[in-house]
């Protein structure tokens, strides 16, 4: 069916005042949102319900509710359980509207990467020239930067130009963990320690006692050593000992954000409690540039 512009305000903005509102909306709560008569805004409605988009509930909380085919009409996908998917403008997070969809329209032009974000709330603060975020989304952690361009209020989409754009595997961290990996025994010397750093081109490895990891050894740890005149001190007594443990099955996402939240560059990887693995910063953009 083709609604007209004003038709399409009012749905968006019911949808909008409802998600955000939780109950039915008065028709004065859309006037007010959308800049309109409340009288316009209700001659508008007695034509939506005839169509089936809107209905009434009466009683002093009443007012109208969108129904499933208002979201049809509208290319929005309607869900019972639905996760938010934040949306910013400028940095501010831009409350009670979520990201509904995200598009890319100029996948294929050598120097330009435009797309669309519809979205669920309120979008008519945004101005050209604005920065925009979308996301985190819940799956795959997607977040989408860019300049807003255009603003299209009939369908209550953001025009932006894409600046940039970050996704994390939805696999965990067991997927991306060394386990046969470059060890090195607690009583090396700082010298054999460096070599096989070297040797090896990894900025740091596990120290073993056995089976056991004991720790991780880093050419950070080696410089502080050297620089504080521990040239003879075996590797157990230069090494980071308190290191964050993190379960296989953790999301890889969950991984970077304790690379960020505590400043270290290793994860030890526990395997049903017992820890068998390592999970570096380079494993994990390894696997962002192949």
């Amino acid at each position: 069916m083709e609604l007209t512009p004003i038709q399409k305000d009012i749905l968006i903005a019911l949808i909008n005042l409802q998600r955000e509102k939780d109950r039915a909306v008065k028709g004065e709560e859309i006037a007010e949102l959308i800049s309109r008569n409340p009288g316009t805004v209700r001659n508008q409605m007695q034509s939506l319900k005839v169509l089936g988009l809107v209905e009434g509930v009466p009683g002093p909380k009443g007012g109208y509710k969108a129904t499933g085919e208002a979201y049809e009409a509208l290319s929005i996908t309607a869900m019972d359980h639905e996760a938010s998917v934040p949306i910013f403008r400028n940095d501010q997070l831009v409350d009670g509207a979520t990201v509904a969809e995200i598009s890319f329209t100029t996948v294929r032009h050598p120097d330009l990467c435009h797309g669309m974000i519809k979205v669920l709330g309120n979008i008519k603060g945004f101005e050209q020239g604005d920065l925009v975020q979308a996301g985190p989304t819940p799956v795959n952690k997607l977040v989408v930067r860019g300049e807003i361009v255009g603003r299209d209020d009939t369908q209550n989409t953001l025009v932006f130009c894409i600046n940039e754009m970050i996704s994390l595997p939805k696999k965990p961290v067991k997927n991306y963990a060394r386990t046969n990996m470059i060890s090195i025994s607690e009583n090396a010397s700082i010298q054999e320690t460096a070599r096989i750093l070297v040797d090896n081109g990894i900025h740091g490895a596990p120290v073993m006692n056995g089976e056991i990891i004991l720790g991780v050894v880093t050419f950070t740890d080696i410089g502080d050593a050297v620089a504080s005149g521990k040239m003879t001190a075996k590797v157990k007594d230069i090494m980071t000992r308190d290191l964050i443990t993190v379960d296989a099955e953790t999301s890889l996402y969950d991984a970077v954000k304790m690379f960020d939240n505590h400043n270290i560059g290793f994860l030890l990887v526990s395997y049903d409690g017992m820890p068998k693995g390592v999970l570096s910063k380079k494993d994990v953009f390894h696997e962002l540039v192949y």
